[in-house]
């Protein structure tokens, strides 16, 4: 009998995360990379925030908070939800945890059953199958496409959907595709979950503030409310309020999936930092005015990238709605030779050649369940983009 767990052995490592470690190490060794693999605005949290945080301290306001979060910030994320998305909830049905990613896993944690399914579009983020799995479920994966900017259809979730399935998973902006569902798009979505009774709906919604043009974000339950006891909306600070160290996610949902939650997250983290808690509630209940400044750029870097990649030998490269990645495909170019000889005959390859070559992380689309294409995320300066962006053309104008 081992000393491991046989789940460790089903469960990949993060290959975002592997791939920002790898520049990292370069970086260390005095290689001149840029990093397009992480998740991360490079904007710091807004000062009124940091100001919050500071005050707490002062206060005293560092004692074991409650397992679900203190009141304030429960009671501002009901006023968050109302005022943003049109969704009445009270404070007992929300629940803070540390970060979205820690919510999504005490969720699966509290209610999957050997057997049980849980459908995943594809491309999804890398954490949502392995937790699935961590879980006991079962992942269930439905394809999209670049012809449908990497949507799911209606059609295709209904193939999807069994006795067996308990959950779906929604991410509206995509990591990793930058792909968002209109009402409409999603109106169609719900309605196939209308005719299904027993599946419930996990919405991250971790992106929804950084939507471009005239986008206008909805979430599942603000679609179709006979959708409402059945949806647990996930959002967090991390993203829209550039708070990733912070580790503050939050969720709301039917009463009886809260308690649940705060029964497992009592016997394993108990409550999330009280200072990250109440700096929070400043991000919720404070000015919003960086918001515009925040997506401005990134609408920026965007077009930037879009633009560039899509003079790019090889690359299509679709403009996305939200988020901060675009997602392009190098299916041309698989097949092909590196200067050195080696033949490019995955996304995976790809990627790796890229960085040796040229100093470019980015993250092989397969690592997110569809490829060959590749993430790239522009939460980063207009400077190093456009570097970046002349380096990949480099690159893949020297494959033969």
């Amino acid at each position: 009998m081992g000393f491991l767990a046989d789940a460790l052995s089903r469960v990949k490592p993060s290959a975002t995360i592997a791939m920002t470690q790898k520049a990292r190490e370069l970086k260390a060794k005095g290689v001149d990379v840029i990093s397009l693999s992480v998740g991360e605005p490079d904007f710091d949290t807004p000062d009124h925030i940091k100001e919050a945080a500071i005050e707490a301290i002062r206060r005293g306001e560092t004692k074991y908070p409650p397992v679900s979060g203190i009141v304030p910030l429960r009671e501002a994320i009901v006023t968050k939800f109302k005022r943003e998305n049109g969704l009445d909830y009270k404070a007992s049905q929300t629940i803070v945890g540390t970060g979205g990613k820690h919510v999504i896993y005490n969720a699966l944690l509290a209610t999957l059953n050997p057997g049980d399914e849980v459908v995943i579009p594809r491309p999804y983020w890398v954490s949502y199958p392995e937790m699935v799995v961590l879980c006991g479920g079962t992942p269930v994966f439905v394809e999209t496409d670049m012809a449908h900017d990497f949507k799911l259809q209606p059609e295709d979730l209904e193939r999807a959907i069994t006795p067996k399935t308990k959950w779906i998973i929604l991410n509206s902006p995509s990591n990793p595709s930058g792909a968002a569902y209109s009402r409409d798009e999603l109106k169609k979505v719900t309605d196939v979950l209308m005719r299904h009774p027993h599946v419930w709906v996990l919405t991250d919604d971790m992106y929804e503030h950084l939507t471009y043009g005239d986008f206008e974000f909805v979430t599942p339950a603000q679609v179709e409310p006979g959708l409402y006891e059945r949806t647990l909306t996930m959002n967090g600070v991390s993203k829209a309020y550039a708070m990733t160290g912070w580790r503050i996610g939050y969720a709301a949902g039917p009463e009886q999936l809260i308690k649940a939650m705060d029964f497992v997250q009592g016997q394993q983290t108990s409550g999330a930092s009280s200072i990250s808690q109440w700096a929070a509630v400043a991000a919720l209940d404070g000015t919003q005015e960086h918001l515009a400044r925040f997506k401005a750029a990134f609408q920026e870097r965007r077009d930037l990238v879009v633009s560039m990649l899509n003079q790019t030998s090889g690359l299509k490269c679709p403009t996305p709605e939200g988020a901060f990645y675009v997602y392009p495909s190098c299916a041309e170019l698989i097949g092909r030779k590196t200067e050195t000889g080696k033949t490019i005959e995955t996304d995976e390859d790809f990627v790796t050649e890229l960085l040796q070559a040229e100093g470019v992380a980015a993250v092989h689309g397969s690592a997110f369940g569809l490829g060959p294409n590749l993430r790239i995320s522009y939460a980063t300066s207009n400077k190093a983009l456009e570097e970046a962006c002349r380096r990949i053309q480099r690159f893949c104008g020297s494959l033969r």
